[in-house]
């Protein structure tokens, strides 16, 4: 079968408005302990929420499901999707693909992936992140993972020059924690973490929030449990026919942070940069043809 592009957490963002304040109430207890909080009967989710069985009823047919168990069926695919390895990815569009070659069919689910991810992202808290991250008043520390740690590195290159005061933290290493001593109330941490969801990001995650940093995490449309300690949060779309999920989206996100945050730190990024290309001419590190 193939994978949910939209999970229930996006239906009912976009639903908000249109709920009752017992419904919206509802909503707002499901996304805080989701997927989990609607895997238990339908009554333990109206008792944690505080409102009545009908309620729950009543909103379970406004995200468009014919029943409390059709909601509960495709929470249990998330659920399994989630925790999809790079083989059962592969069976999943090896089964369903469909007829064109390669390239064709990763570029539409790229591309589907671009739009489905913008249409839901906020824009103020996008630009909330980028002034997060700019703010050289705080120290910015990125992390990534085993396969998030190239998106990671690429952030971190450019912020090298954009800004001052950055730390690049490697979770694969058992000296990790050692990063953790200088954090201060109000450093930002920027964190990628995608599904199969890493243990050492999750830890690093809550001893920073511990320590009064502020988490800017980028992840995929299940969400990194990261995201319970994150002030904002990036979901984007990764689905691909392939044993891997694609970083395209997220990289794009990444692209347009870097843009925001050197036009929010102009003055200063234009002088690092002179002084980087000064060097780069004095180690004669790259060829010029004038």
């Amino acid at each position: 079968m193939a994978e949910q592009t939209q999970t229930i957490s996006d239906r009912i963002q976009q639903k908000l408005d249109e709920l009752t304040r017992a419904e919206r109430q509802l909503a707002l207890s499901i996304l805080e302990n989701y997927p989990a909080s609607g895997l238990g009967p339908l009554s333990s989710l109206a008792k944690d929420a505080n409102v009545s069985v009908p309620t729950v009823a009543r909103m379970v047919q406004k995200l468009g499901y014919k029943g409390y168990p059709d909601f509960q069926a495709e929470l249990r695919e998330e659920l399994r999707a989630k925790a999809k390895d790079p083989i059962s990815k592969h069976d999943t569009w090896a089964e369903s693909a469909p007829s064109g070659h390669l390239l064709n069919r990763f570029t539409d689910a790229v591309i589907e992936n671009i739009r489905l991810t913008l249409g839901q992202i906020d824009p103020e808290a996008f630009d909330a992140a980028c002034a997060m991250v700019a703010n050289q008043d705080s120290h910015l520390f990125i992390v990534g993972g085993r396969i998030t740690h190239t998106l990671a590195d690429y952030l971190f290159m450019h912020m090298q020059v954009i800004r001052p005061h950055l730390t690049h933290v490697d979770t694969g290493s058992n000296t990790w924690p050692h990063y953790l001593l200088n954090v201060q109330k109000g450093d930002v941490f920027v964190i990628f973490d995608i599904r199969r969801y890493e243990n050492n990001t999750l830890k690093l995650a809550e001893l920073a929030h511990a320590r009064g940093a502020r988490i800017v995490l980028f992840t995929d449309q299940w969400r990194s449990p990261v995201h319970h300690l994150a002030e904002i949060c990036l979901s984007c779309r990764i689905i691909a026919p392939s044993a891997w999920d694609s970083s395209t989206t997220i990289l794009l996100l990444v692209e347009t942070m870097i843009s925001s945050v050197q036009s929010l730190n102009w003055s200063g990024t234009k002088q690092r940069m002179e002084a980087l290309e000064d060097m780069f001419d004095q180690t004669k590190l790259f060829r010029k043809f004038t």
